[in-house]
């Protein structure tokens, strides 16, 4: 982990995509197509789409299962040309940050922020100006 630039600091606005969604598993399928659509959009596909959508599937499934959340925010941005930035922020207020621990050898689940440690070039977990519990974020470069 590293630390975090500005939230989604980005020099378009048009470059930003937010959707906020229910704390429900069905909407971890909507953030990646979210994502996808408007990676598509913005040009973006082959491997760095596929990394970006993979990476928002994880930290939106670790939002809904490891926080007391109703809601979350998923954004994704251009922060410069060939640099994603991909955040989740949830509605946490413990102060106990992320799951941690080791997953056991015939554990279904428990490898999602392994998997996030590999493929982002940086990653890290910030308190959430936006609303008051976490913003784990990555980033991208193509």
């Amino acid at each position: 982990m590293t630390s975090s630039p500005e939230l989604l600091d980005v020099a378009d606005p048009g470059q930003a995509h937010w959707i906020e969604l229910p704390s429900y598993r069905s909407s971890v399928r909507v953030a990646r197509r979210s994502v996808r659509s408007r990676l598509n959009g913005w040009g973006l596909s082959g491997e760095l789409c596929e990394d970006a959508v993979l990476l928002v599937s994880e930290l939106a499934t670790n939002a809904i299962r490891h926080t007391p959340s109703v809601r979350i925010l998923c954004g994704i941005g251009l922060v410069t040309a060939g640099c994603l930035r991909l955040e989740v922020h949830d509605h946490d207020y413990s102060g106990r940050g992320l799951p941690r621990g080791e997953p056991g050898l015939d554990d279904e689940s428990g490898r999602g922020l392994l998997l996030v440690e590999q493929l982002a070039d940086s990653w890290g977990v910030d308190g959430s100006r936006l609303t008051g519990g976490n913003a784990v974020w990555a980033t991208l470069r193509a």
